[in-house]
């Protein structure tokens, strides 16, 4: 059974073919600048990679391109092998607390919902169109980023504001990056042979989430009512004193858009340090001896302090932690940092395994054998995570 999970940007689409059978990525790609002048097109397959640029006027254009390269390029022989397609969806609200199939509904309710992401639902409803058009009859599943955190209760989700702006506005805590939070759970407590994890899971990538699980599910996260929420980014801000925003409105002379585009954009890693949203330009430039290193210093400290506070906050919360996993981009790849967060948890007990931290993107238990809490790198895999959730939906 040959299944494809879809995650469609605005003027984007990643994919990637999974043999269901064996769990195995066949095919995966890229297709870039759809709509936009110099859009092209990067399949992988084989261990080999193909890029070429071409006219995509529309994700239509891109799919059928895809579907097109997948029986040209002999990865599969006709479209009838395709069993499934699975879409990631950014924000079901607090409707969609699992994955589903995707209906006329699914479809307008995430036209409804697209002030809630206003970047990603039209996108993601841009790419089910795309596909419905292409694979009339092909089952589709939508995986929601918001559906694990959906667990929380009320005193995890709820403002202290006016009980009438969740009541009449919806604004309440939803939580993102679900579906890796849930890959990394399924994953370590499989890995440990445990069901009943206090689990503290930190995605930290560009963007970054710290999730609290408790027995598979989720007890709090750290992005909020936005993606703006939580520890610091690549570019994002994380928590701030909202009263910042009318504070620079009226210094600056901007409106309320204006600087919360400077929050999502311009902030974290970038505005503290001035140099780069890249932590391994923050660190490279840390070890240099002109004036960017204090630059950059000063950055990776408070990057490193925002996720240790989430950390701790979460330790309490679940009254103590059996595990603590580090997944995404920087969670995955970069040693000072696991190193320098790790070091903040000293008074935990956290002790670190210095040379087993010396690795990247695999599983690896990277505490020593007498840390209070077990630290292990768990790479996480969304695209699977779709594929398992489509294949279950469909069958």
């Amino acid at each position: 059974m040959k299944i494809i999970s879809i995650n469609a940007g605005s003027s984007s689409l990643k994919f990637s073919l999974f043999d269901m059978d064996d769990k195995k990525v066949i095919a995966s790609g890229l297709f870039e600048r759809i709509g936009i002048d110099a859009s092209s097109y990067t399949i992988k397959y084989n261990d080999e990679k193909i890029k070429t640029e071409t006219e995509l006027a529309t994700h239509t254009d891109a799919v059928k391109i895809l579907l097109d390269k997948l029986v040209s390029l002999n990865i599969i022989k006709s479209l009838d092998e395709i069993d499934g397609v699975g879409h990631r969806l950014v924000h079901g609200k607090d409707k969609y607390k699992e994955s589903c199939l995707i209906t006329d509904e699914v479809i307008n309710d995430l036209i409804a919902f697209k002030d809630f992401a206003p970047l990603h639902n039209p996108a993601n409803v841009l790419g089910i169109q795309a596909f419905k058009e292409v694979l009339k009859d092909v089952p589709m599943v939508g995986v929601f980023d918001t559906a694990f955190h959906q667990t929380m209760d009320e005193e995890a989700y709820l403002y202290p504001v006016p009980y009438s702006w969740y009541r009449e506005h919806s604004v309440r805590k939803y939580g993102f990056h679900g579906t890796s939070h849930r890959y990394i759970a399924k994953t370590i407590s499989e890995k440990l042979g445990r069901d009943d994890l206090r689990i503290i899971s930190c995605h930290v990538g560009s963007g970054g989430s710290i999730t609290a699980i408790k027995d598979g599910k989720c007890v709090d996260t750290s992005m909020g009512f936005t993606p703006l929420a939580g520890i610091m980014m690549g570019t994002r801000s994380g928590d701030v004193d909202p009263s910042i925003i009318t504070y620079i409105m009226e210094r600056e002379g901007l409106n309320a858009k204006e600087v919360i585009d400077i929050l999502n954009k311009k902030s974290g890693l970038l505005g503290l340090s001035e140099i780069s949203s890249d932590m391994r330009d923050i660190i490279s430039a840390m070890d240099s001896n002109d004036e960017q290193a204090e630059k950059a210093r000063r950055a990776f400290l408070k990057y490193t302090r925002t996720t240790t506070n989430y950390i701790a906050q979460y330790y309490a919360l679940l009254g103590g932690a059996d595990v603590i996993c580090f997944t995404a981009g920087l969670g995955e790849n970069s040693e000072p940092f696991r190193k320098k967060v790790c070091e903040n948890l000293a008074c935990l007990g956290v002790k670190l395994d210095y040379d087993a931290n010396k690795v990247m993107g695999e599983f690896k238990k990277i505490s020593s054998d007498d840390s209070a809490i077990p630290v292990y790198v768990v790479p996480t895999d969304e695209e699977l995570m779709i594929a398992l959730d489509t294949l279950k939906l469909i069958s």
